[in-house]
């Protein structure tokens, strides 16, 4: 229900809110407890590793490590946004990174690039041997406390589409928390589901909530609740920012959901549009643009930048 009028109040374990939504067997709720919309029930950690290990690269996605690499030179604007704000904050001198969920590594490449000491943490097999190809200092596993401990402390700390993956990210936001150093910053991506360009696609195309897909995705952030969450958790937030809209062109009547073809497609106008800008020589107008988008909660994920005081 994409005006979310809630059908019930549903108490579960210790989450409890009004349930928003279904699909796939699972109740979506606006957790009073959480402070963000997740499913119930929510699986065990244990019943997740084998997926995540051996079968989400081969089985759920067996095309994102080949467009990954299709797509970099369109995704190191982004990569390269994130990382320059992190030299901004933290000043000269501060440049050990830890990428939690690091894939394929592409992102701590670019980092390496410019002169960063770079750590990845990465439960898939495939995704870890492609970074490792790429000479990058890959940690094959489940990032948590326990870990956070024995890697040290980092000045910067991303998390690029993890958090709506897991059954606890409080825990690991606390535990990613203790990995940071004073005055180190955090970098959260996730998707940002029930904005308000989703709603229209629902309400007027006939798309249904698609960003809806338990049990791969389990949390549904939009600014405000990574912020709010992001601030109980100590830090400040110093930035936020999104990518393009690309629900925009479900509105125009491009309904790339129901044709998988056309999602490349519309894809590729998104890139060519960043990819544009930046040949014209308007990285700032570019960069201020998807700033402004994040304030009015619209763009296709939800960036938040916060720094550990």
């Amino acid at each position: 229900m994409a005006a979310e009028t809630a059908e019930r109040h549903i108490v579960w374990e210790s989450h409890e809110g009004p349930c928003v939504a279904h699909a796939n067997g699972h109740d979506i709720i606006h957790c009073e407890m959480c402070g963000f919309r997740h499913a119930v029930p929510l699986p065990t950690p244990e019943s997740l590793t084998r997926e995540y290990e051996e079968n989400y690269y081969s089985a759920e996605k067996p095309m994102f490590l080949q467009h990954a690499g299709e797509d970099q030179d369109w995704a190191e604007l982004a990569q390269n946004d994130r990382i320059e704000s992190f030299e901004r904050i933290l000043g000269p001198g501060r440049r050990r990174l830890l990428d939690i969920g690091s894939g394929p590594g592409f992102f701590l490449k670019t980092a390496k690039n410019r002169g960063w000491n770079v750590t990845g943490i990465e439960p898939s097999r495939q995704a870890a041997a492609h970074a490792r190809g790429m000479g990058l200092q890959i940690v094959e596993g489940f990032f948590g406390a326990e870990m956070a401990e024995d890697l040290g402390r980092f000045d910067a700390v991303n998390l690029n589409n993890v958090l709506e993956h897991l059954p606890d990210p409080i825990a690991i936001l606390r535990a990613a928390a203790g990995a940071i150093a004073p005055g180190g910053v955090i970098c959260v991506n996730v998707p940002n589901d029930f904005s308000p360009l989703q709603i229209a696609a629902a309400a007027t195309r006939g798309t249904g909530e698609w960003w809806l897909a338990p049990p791969h995705h389990l949390n549904y952030f939009d600014f405000a609740s990574l912020g709010g969450l992001l601030e109980r958790l100590g830090f400040r937030v110093a930035e936020k920012t999104t990518s393009f809209p690309i629900e925009a062109f479900l509105l125009m009547g491009d309904n790339y959901r129901a044709d998988p073809p056309l999602g490349r497609v519309v894809h590729g106008k998104r890139k060519k549009f960043d990819l544009a800008l930046e040949a014209a020589g308007l990285r700032d107008v570019r960069r201020a643009f998807y700033r402004a988008l994040a304030e009015a909660g619209i763009g296709r994920e939800a960036v938040v930048i916060a720094v550990k005081d």
